[in-house]
């Protein structure tokens, strides 16, 4: 008996087809011919599949280095329709491009080699994963018919054991999809990009060399666009959750402040956080590491938080304030200056992507910061105090003293020159060390990030 299976949509049932209704009473059988399916259509592949579900999510552009074990792969990517294949000079460039790209866009993704190529793009894999930026890293592996050989393969250190490449992404990546057999690489595919943007964290998809090209029955229909179901608050825990902090902050009536961290981009909570100023007339203030994500010319934004390197005037109006909101803070060595801040967490209400920790006391958890910020705007008092101490003791910077033909170029000149560069269409990208120092006290134009 001759049966093909092929996609559902590929034949129209009847009295006497597999799954049709009975005939007149007559219950229909099987027939030993089905029309011809999708499922030997060369579309119907892997590598047609992963490319676009890419474009689909948007990371229409991929960032890659050829390597003998994904050159198949990379045929279907530079075929794709609205999918553009950027070669890179090495594998650290193509990934913090992908990196770059997921900050703007939302989403980025790289293609890179066999171990040579994954080991070299690990250390952009590990700064995205710190800093939940959504990187889908595809790695072309070797024949899934070697798996198990006990052979030694080129790109490998020289072992039978192909799995050096995975336990080191297994601690830089939400999610792992192993893809060496088609009855299951749809599936892996799928739950690896969706994990990727559900948790905004970086995965890891590796495709063996000799399946993108093979085509198979379940990548037999254009995928489903994506739908991925969003992530929600507890409804009783964010109710507790916003009554304790407008109890806290109401009482507080001297002094206000929000300071805002570099989670907000993850928790995509930028928007409820200006909301939030805008409604209570809070002085507003962000963390080194979160400069760009909130306008830099709102009303009440008083500048960079940063102890005792702080903007001028900054750090005296927040270790001040008799109560302040920190929206998805770090306070690692670097942003907290040595751990040198004044913050008393008394005084504090720590607010991060999936819970809230109030007065140093309760922690409500399965509270999304973004839910629990728009809740909060509608149950606090408008309170302008901080803004307006501020405001009391602000003196404007002063100009430097221009430079004289022969003398050296002084960093406060370099930096007077890299202000007027900016515009809204400018991106600072800043390495930790003096650069990202001086460009703290950059004014960004609106738009400018």
């Amino acid at each position: 008996m001759d049966l093909t299976i092929g996609a559902i949509d590929a034949f129209k049932a009847n009295g006497t087809d597999a799954g049709g209704l009975p005939h007149k009473g007559v219950v229909s059988t099987i027939h030993d011919s089905m029309p011809s399916m999708v499922i030997n259509s060369p579309e119907s592949t892997l590598g047609r599949h992963l490319a676009r579900r890419l474009v689909q999510i948007g990371a229409t552009d991929v960032f890659s280095v050829p390597g003998d074990f994904n050159l198949t792969l990379l045929d279907y990517l530079i075929a794709e329709p609205g999918l553009n294949l950027i070669g890179c000079c090495n594998e650290l460039n193509a990934g913090y491009a992908a990196d770059g790209y997921a900050r703007s866009r939302g989403v980025g993704a790289c293609v890179v080699t066999f171990t040579v190529g994954g080991l070299s793009i690990l250390n952009a894999i590990a700064g995205a994963y710190s800093e939940d930026v959504p990187v889908i890293c595809i790695v072309g592996v070797p024949n899934s018919n070697d798996y198990g050989t006990n052979r030694i393969l080129h790109h490998t250190i020289g072992l039978p054991d192909f799995s050096q490449e995975l336990r080191c992404f297994q601690t830089v990546t939400c999610f792992q999809a192993l893809v060496n057999n088609l009855e299951d690489a749809h599936e892996l595919i799928d739950t690896a990009i969706s994990t990727a943007l559900k948790e905004s964290k970086p995965v890891y998809i590796s495709v063996s060399c000799n399946l993108p090209a093979i085509p198979h029955s379940t990548f037999s229909r254009d995928p489903v666009p994506f739908s991925p179901s969003p992530r929600l608050s507890n409804h009783l825990g964010l109710e507790a959750a916003v009554e304790a902090a407008a109890e806290f902050l109401n009482k507080a009536v001297v002094v206000h402040l929000l300071v805002g961290g570099p989670k907000l981009r993850a928790s995509k909570a930028c928007s409820a956080f200006v909301e939030l100023a805008n409604t209570s007339g809070y002085a507003l203030a962000v963390m080194p590491s979160a400069k760009g994500l909130v306008s830099e010319h709102h009303p009440h934004f008083i500048g960079t938080y940063w102890g005792m390197i702080s903007t001028a005037f900054c750090a005296e109006i927040v270790e001040s304030a008799d109560a302040y909101l920190f929206a998805g803070p770090i306070f690692d060595d670097i942003s907290s200056v040595a751990y040198s801040l004044l913050i008393n967490k008394k005084k504090a209400i720590i607010l991060q992507r999936d819970h809230v920790v109030i007065a140093n006391g309760p922690v409500f958890g399965c509270v999304l910061m973004k839910d629990f910020l728009r809740a909060l705007a509608k149950r606090i008092k408008f309170n302008t105090t901080a803004y307006e101490n501020y405001r009391r003791i602000y003196v404007p910077n002063g100009h430097p003293l221009k430079c004289q033909p022969t003398e050296a170029l002084r960093v406060n000149i370099l930096f007077q020159h890299i202000q007027k560069m900016l515009s809204s269409d400018t991106v600072v990208i800043v390495e930790t060390g003096n650069s990202w120092f001086n460009c703290q006290k950059l004014k960004l134009p609106e738009g400018c990030g």
